[in-house]
Order: C-alpha cells, then structure tokens, then sequence
C-alpha cells in the first residue's frame, strides 16, 4: 500500500522516518513536517499510528509537557550530549525504537584564528531545520545535522568566512553521541528537585551534582537552571562531563511517598 505524505504550509520539508519492516510489519504512516513548536500537533498525530520527526527546534522554550501523554513515545537527538538545538521524534507505543537522526560533521579547513561559530553558520547558511548545534574545540567546528545537511555539506568545496575565499571539506565526526547508546532506569527520589532526579539519575552523590549546577554546568531543556529547579516529565537534563538524561515518566509513588521514575540516561 502506497504511504501518504503530508506536505507542510511551507516549503520546508524534513526526510521521512521510514520503519524497518522486520520490527514492524505495518508501518507508520509517513509524515513530513517542518520544525515546529507546538508539540501538542505532533502528539496527537503520533498517538494516531504515525511516526513524527521535527526538524532541529531549540529546547530552551518548549513546553514540553505535552510528550507525557499517554499512549506516545518520543526520543530527542542533538548530536552532543548537552544539545541545545534537537531532533524530536514521535512514535507510538507499539513501536519498539527509532534511529538517531544527527550526524556530526567536522569542518576541515585553515580558518582564521579568530573565527567564532556564528561566522561559520553564515557560511555553511543550512536551513534552521536541518542545523543543529555548532561546537568550537581548539579551533575546529563541528555541526550537527541530518541526513539531507550532510549531503549539503559534502557538496561544499569553499566558504567564505570574514571575507576570505577557504577551499574546505566534511567528513563525519566522532565528537558525537552516535554509537553510546542509552539505558532507561527505573530511580525512586523524594522530590522532584533538579539537583536531586540529577544525582540519583547520573549515580553521583548530591554535593557532587549542586556543585556542577552551582559552576552554570547544569541544563533543563537548554536553559542554565539552579538547584531548586522543578523538573517534569518530558523534560532535559544536561550536565557536563556526564551527560544527559531524558525524563520519560513518573511511574507512581511508593508507600513511604517517593516518587519512581523512568529516566533516560545518554552518557
């Protein structure tokens, strides 16, 4: 049977998520979608039988609540442990898993000595949706991007970056978190403080995590946050050096009046 597509309001369309049949013998209705922030959208058709995949959308803002509905899974891709830009994709239950969608691309090329980050998001000009995060590590440039931006970037032979012509290249990086994996734990917390699901969720002692929160190390969907940050389901958690954990579900209560919780680990 042959799937539908849905074209957006614009013309930006991201590449659709294409279910292998071993794991699934009817897959989801395919769908294409521009990056977007309403979520509540996304859920609801998700819950429908479809797999949804956004372009990148920067975490900070996002009222994230909506990817607690029930009968919905999601996962969220950056390329970087700590993204802030990121890949929201929206399956229902039935399906066991997605793929990661983020490639990280390093920039190869003799760039001047002062180039920052923004000048080469001029250069590369990849639209919003397929540009993630850029990252600057003793002077090389890595991008985060899908599929349809890596072939936009291995395309590239020049970029002009503070008026100078620069013969470059791409090649895949191995600065992303492609490969590491995740596990979901299952931690029971006596509140819902940040500092707190961190420590229990990461394994390290409290001290240790309000230190790092303490240092601006510490990230909810994006945003530097402070130890009596409340987290909620759907929420992002990032810390440098550890990782990040992606806050799937409150499972319940236990009879002493602690809270289980599904979390994600990325490390």
């Amino acid at each position: 049977m042959r799937s539908r597509t849905l074209k957006p309001h614009n013309n930006s369309v991201i590449p659709p998520y294409q279910l292998p049949s071993a794991l699934h013998p009817f897959p989801a209705r395919r769908v294409t979608l521009p990056a977007m922030t309403d979520l509540r959208t996304l859920v609801n058709q998700a819950r429908g039988g479809r797999v949804i995949r956004t372009g990148f959308l920067e975490s900070a803002g996002l009222d994230r609540r909506a990817l607690a509905a029930g009968g919905v899974k999601f996962a969220a891709h950056g390329g970087f442990t700590d993204a802030t830009r990121v890949v929201y994709t929206l399956y229902p239950e039935h399906i066991p898993t997605v793929d990661d969608p983020v490639k990280v691309m390093l920039l190869e090329a003799e760039l001047p000595a002062n180039t920052s980050a923004q000048d080469v998001k001029v250069a590369v000009s990849l639209p919003d949706e397929l540009r993630g995060d850029i990252r600057e590590e003793r002077g090389a440039f890595s991008i985060a991007t899908t599929a349809k931006g890596v072939k936009q970037l291995e395309a590239l032979t020049t970029l002009v970056i503070q008026g100078v012509t620069l013969e470059v290249s791409f090649t895949l990086s191995d600065a992303s978190s492609l490969g590491r994996g995740a596990k979901t734990r299952t931690v029971v917390v006596p509140s819902l403080r940040l500092d707190v699901v961190g420590a229990k969720g990461f394994g390290v002692s409290r001290a240790y995590f309000q230190a790092g929160i303490e240092g601006k190390k510490v990230r909810v969907n994006g945003a530097v946050a402070g130890n009596s940050t409340p987290v909620r389901e759907g929420d992002s958690l990032s810390a440098d050096g550890l990782g990040r954990i992606e806050f799937k579900r409150i499972e319940g209560e236990t009879r002493r009046g602690n809270i289980k919780l599904e979390l994600e680990i990325h490390r």
